[in-house]
């Protein structure tokens, strides 16, 4: 059984989070440019970004198996480092945090997910696409000429 849990004052384990969001970004290495932000993620940003930020962890028993960061911006909840466990993937897990974080955007009004993929990860694209995202932009990383992200947004009724 998964339970999804959100992470407040009394989370303490960093390092595990870390290690499961390194873990699951790690197929990204070699095949997006730039490297994912992943890679410069500390302890201490990490939980400060889970102060900053609405964030849930999945867990099956005690183990760490996934996470999703939601920020709320004017028009959306911004959608970051969502991660699930290699050895976790294709059971779920996935469509349950996003179900989550559609909860919170209902709650706080807001009309749509919004969320940030690398254009090389063309997989990620048809799986966000089929849990109802759409390409709504093209950007580049600063010192970049070439698209570097595809931006998509997933409307909420």
């Amino acid at each position: 059984m998964i339970d999804i849990v959100r992470i407040d004052e009394s989370f303490s384990r960093w390092d595990e989070l870390l290690a499961l969001i390194l873990s699951s970004f790690a197929y990204m290495e070699g095949v997006i440019d730039p490297p994912s932000s992943a890679t410069r993620l500390t302890l201490a940003a990490l939980a400060y970004k889970a102060r900053d930020e609405i964030a849930f962890v999945a867990l099956e028993g005690e183990r760490l198996v996934g996470c999703i960061f939601c920020r709320p911006e004017p028009e959306s909840l911004y959608v970051g480092k969502f991660a699930v466990s290699p050895s976790h993937q294709g059971k779920g897990i996935g469509a349950r945090l996003l179900a989550v974080a559609e909860e919170v955007a209902r709650e706080k009004d807001l009309p749509r997910l919004r969320l940030e993929t690398r254009i090389e990860l063309t997989g990620n694209h048809a799986t966000f696409a089929r849990w109802g995202f759409v390409k709504t932009a093209e950007t580049s990383h600063p010192g970049f000429t070439r698209t570097t992200t595809i931006e998509m947004q997933k409307p909420l009724a």
